[in-house]
């Protein structure tokens, strides 16, 4: 096993082909580490939220070239210190990780802080690793090779990130819930079958000729909550924007509306990826609030997920009510801070 290293964006796509292989037979995989997701955050570096950013791909190869590991890094300046993060860091992707298989992990992580700790490594204070999931091998060895290497490692968890075990049946799901969250879910879904005008689902394709209309009106209620609306400045709607378009280049972006008659009232833009969805974020028309649209929506995406045999609904990071009351079970997302000796 052999180190290479990419600081050149334009040298980054040759690798597309085989970053996304690896990844399919990776320890743990994600749509926040394909090559779409990736080369769609670099663009617009999270939103600008690293303005100083510096490419530095670290990526291990056998003899005969074949890609065995990959730690997608950059390097910038935090409260005066210069860092090396994965791309993705922190904001705006829930999971990041290294990108190997089981068999080549100690192997490659061992390799990637001695080449760290060499003299072509860029100039540092600290790894730190974000949003590593708490069941993810890399924690363990990461920690391992740190303690061989003399390297200190530290570990702090950053928040909760709830998901659902997809069951065989709207019923199953329904019994697994509180019974009161369960009546009230029940009456709300009643109430949308009574209602004046038909309430139904719509997932658009990224084929759909109104499929760039459909991403405005995603912004467009998801704007209407406060908080998002000054989330989403110039710079970060472009980054969301890249990040949808990736997707559905990559064919996992699931855009689901719900809607009253031919009005999108309430999104959902998730990620159908690994046989589980992934919900990234959402909107919802407040003059409509009455009728409980996220309620309504959440629970057509779970039936979505039962019909179409899907294992999870992964609501990520984050400790909303909403979640738990959706039967969310809890599972945390760490970050792991490396400092050589």
């Amino acid at each position: 096993m052999h180190i290479t290293t990419i600081t050149d964006a334009a040298e980054w796509p040759a690798w597309a082909e085989r970053w996304n292989a690896l990844l399919a037979h990776s320890h743990l995989q994600s749509p926040f580490l394909t090559y779409e997701f990736q080369q769609a955050w670099w663009q617009h570096r999270g939103g600008g939220e690293w303005p100083d950013a510096q490419l530095y791909l670290v990526l291990a190869l056998d003899d005969d070239e074949q890609l065995l590991g990959i730690a997608p890094l950059f390097s910038a300046s935090e409260d005066g210190e210069r860092l090396l993060l994965p791309i993705g860091s922190h904001e705006i992707a829930d999971f990041l990780d290294l990108i190997v298989r089981p068999g080549d992990h100690a192997a490659f992580t061992a390799a990637l802080l001695e080449h760290l700790n060499g003299p072509d490594a860029p100039d540092f204070e600290r790894l730190d690793f974000y949003n590593l999931l708490d069941e993810s091998a890399s924690l363990a060895q990461l920690e391992s090779a740190a303690g061989k290497a003399g390297w200190d490692l530290d570990k702090q968890v950053l928040q909760p990130s709830p998901f659902i075990d997809i069951p065989a049946t709207f019923g199953d799901y329904l019994e697994r819930l509180d019974s009161g969250d369960a009546r009230e879910l029940r009456r709300k879904m009643r109430r949308a079958a009574r209602y004046a005008v038909p309430v139904s689902m719509e997932l658009v394709e990224s084929d759909h000729p109104e499929f760039e209309q459909a991403l405005g009106d995603f912004f467009g209620l998801m704007t209407q909550e406060a908080d998002k609306a000054s989330f989403l400045s110039t710079g970060m709607r472009d980054q969301m924007l890249a990040i949808a378009r990736a997707a559905a280049a990559g064919g996992w972006l699931q855009l689901a509306f719900l809607k009253v008659g031919h009005e999108r009232i309430a999104a959902y833009l998730n990620f159908d990826y690994g046989n589980r969805i992934w919900a990234y974020n959402s909107g919802f028309a407040n003059q409509y609030a009455d009728l409980s649209p996220g309620w309504l929506l959440m629970a057509e995406l779970i039936d979505w997920c039962i019909e179409n045999g899907r294992s999870a609904f992964d609501f990520m990071r984050g400790d909303e009510e909403y979640k738990y009351r959706f039967g969310g079970v809890n599972r945390f997302v760490l970050k792991a801070s490396l400092s050589p000796a």
